[in-house]
């Protein structure tokens, strides 16, 4: 199979992960990178063997030889860079969140299908084992008629930078767009949205926090404007409800885990999946008038599967996804749909905060501006 050759944009922390992804993947060509940094791109294509280097990305996206860009920026960077390289004629993996509002994801969404791209988005969450083994149970109508769903995040004091780690943009509207809810809240709020198979939303209402005391230095050297912690509660069509509590920072020893709850089963997943969690995957039902709580072998679900279908590892992660759409071997999962989703909730909470009242979805999507840096 032709090797799927592929560029990135944005050699920070999130860019060298990515590189180190496509390691592991066969059939993966890493051909250019770029950075305004050029030192650093320099020093990564140097240890990653990578034979090209840019500063500007607009030259890189001159070349014919690259299938697809992986766009590793922040978030109101993503809109401008993502367009231009559908007009380029490239695919476009892009990191969460889509962008920095609905109105520049939206166009983003609109520019895959004018130029006929794909358009991906790194939401981890929804290849996960506890995803896909509550994905199947939902398909399966195990849990009935589903009303009520619950994102959780948390973090006990984990708020970019002022805490220890990461760098200032995260902690800006100007480069962030926002702050909990756009950092971690994008996964946990998409991983539902997809369970769910994307419910059409009604209406929004939420609240924001920025509590808790840090570091003068540091809060001063971030720029500290967004928000620590983001409270949702959403209505979609036909009556189904989804609340959301999402904290860089908060003084509890943890939350319980994302819940989908039906008229015959309900879900918990784990509340923070790896190594700071202990919580695992639960189904929860009632059989003969007994009430079951049951904990499945989400291991050998996966061992299975990999044994019995075909293409299996294109649902490893979400760039095993991405390079097996890119060869045709499956078709892309919406990741793209689900995060303009994902945006339109959180910029719904943010909106009704700022007017102290519910909103409608119209409200949120006729108030949503441009943040795009480059335009």
């Amino acid at each position: 199979m032709e090797a799927i050759k592929v560029a990135i944009i944005g050699v920070g922390l999130i860019g060298k992960q990515h590189i180190k992804n496509y390691l592991d993947i066969n059939n993966v060509e890493i051909i250019a990178v770029c950075d305004l940094d050029r030192n650093e791109a320099k020093e990564v294509a140097q240890k990653f063997n990578i034979p090209h280097v840019y500063s500007d990305y607009k030259e890189m996206l001159k070349r014919d030889d690259i299938h697809a860009v992986d766009v590793c920026l922040h978030n109101n960077l993503h809109s401008a860079i993502t367009i231009e390289a559908f007009q380029a004629g490239k695919h476009v993996y892009c990191e969460k969140p889509i962008a920095g509002t609905y109105f520049d994801g939206k166009a983003m969404v609109e520019a895959a299908k004018e130029y006929g791209k794909l358009l991906h988005i790194q939401l981890r969450s929804i290849f996960r084992s506890d995803t896909k083994a509550a994905k199947a149970l939902i398909n399966e109508g195990m849990l009935g008629n589903i009303y009520h769903a619950r994102s959780t995040g948390f973090r006990r004091r984990g708020r970019p930078f002022v805490d220890g780690y990461g760098t200032p943009a995260f902690t800006r509207k100007e480069s962030a767009g926002g702050g909990a809810l756009f950092d971690m809240g994008v996964y946990h709020i998409a991983q539902i949205l997809y369970l769910l198979d994307l419910p059409k939303v009604d209406r929004i209402t939420g609240k924001l926090y920025q509590e808790m005391p840090m570091d003068r230095h540091r809060q001063e050297q971030s720029g500290f404007n967004v928000e620590e912690m983001g409270l949702g509660f959403i209505r979609f069509h036909g009556g189904l409800t989804l609340d959301i509590i999402e904290a860089w920072s908060v003084h509890l020893n943890q939350f319980e885990g994302p819940s989908i709850v039906g008229s015959s089963g309900g879900i918990r997943l784990p509340a923070y999946p790896g190594e700071f969690s202990k919580k695992d995957f639960s189904f929860h039902s009632t059989i003969a008038d007994i009430d079951f709580d049951s904990t499945p072998d989400l291991e050998r679900m996966e061992i299975r599967r990999h044994s019995l279908n075909e293409n299996e590892d294109a649902y490893d992660s979400p760039q095993h996804h991405w390079i097996a759409a890119l060869q045709n071997r499956v078709e892309l999962l919406p990741t793209a749909a689900i995060a303009l989703q994902t945006m339109l909730i959180s910029e719904g909470i943010y909106l009704s905060n700022a007017l102290g009242r519910e909103v409608s979805v119209d409200e949120v999507i006729n108030q949503s501006k441009s943040t795009s840096i480059f335009r």
